[in-house]
């Protein structure tokens, strides 16, 4: 068993959710779905039976998203980084998971997908096009900062590394 796990809230659209990542990401899977009984219902103001959490699997990490209602809303303040090896990965995750998301700007390879939840599309060698020589970093860094969507060509031309 892992131990830690990542519980996302929702509003009432777990199961929902669970099922949109899981159809992104190759190795994942739905787990457990789990529901309102009497209880637990009438101390959370849910409808008893309906879906209170569901485990769900991406890349061999186990998530939980729970429906605890309208009380609390994702923000940038945690996001999921993608590691991508190739452009066409980055462009995939990329338009899957924007996909009737916020449309705002983001920059540096962030988006908030339709849930709210924010995540990092990046190229896997980001930290190594970033590390070591400054002068180097700076340029990777100033490429970087003029992107919504990451290119690992711009940025590996701006390490000098074409």
């Amino acid at each position: 068993m892992q131990k830690i796990t990542p519980c996302l809230w929702f509003d009432d659209q777990a199961e929902e959710a669970a099922n949109f990542y899981v159809s992104i990401f190759k190795n994942s899977r739905i787990g457990t779905i789990s529901r309102y009984g009497d209880a637990a219902a009438e101390r959370s103001g849910r409808r008893g039976g309906t879906v209170m959490t569901v485990s769900f699997e991406i890349e061999g990490q186990p998530y939980v998203a729970l429906n605890g209602g309208p009380l609390f809303r994702f923000n940038e303040s945690i996001s999921f980084m993608v590691n991508c090896e190739t452009q066409e990965e980055i462009d995939y995750y990329w338009n899957k998971l924007s996909e009737g998301g916020d449309q705002k700007a983001q920059q540096c390879g962030w988006l908030k997908d339709k849930y709210g939840v924010s995540w990092q599309i990046v190229p896997a060698a980001l930290g190594e096009l970033l590390g070591g020589d400054p002068k180097r970093s700076g340029k990777v860094m100033e490429a970087l900062l003029q992107m919504k969507k990451l290119d690992i060509r711009t940025l590996r031309q701006a390490a000098g590394r074409s």
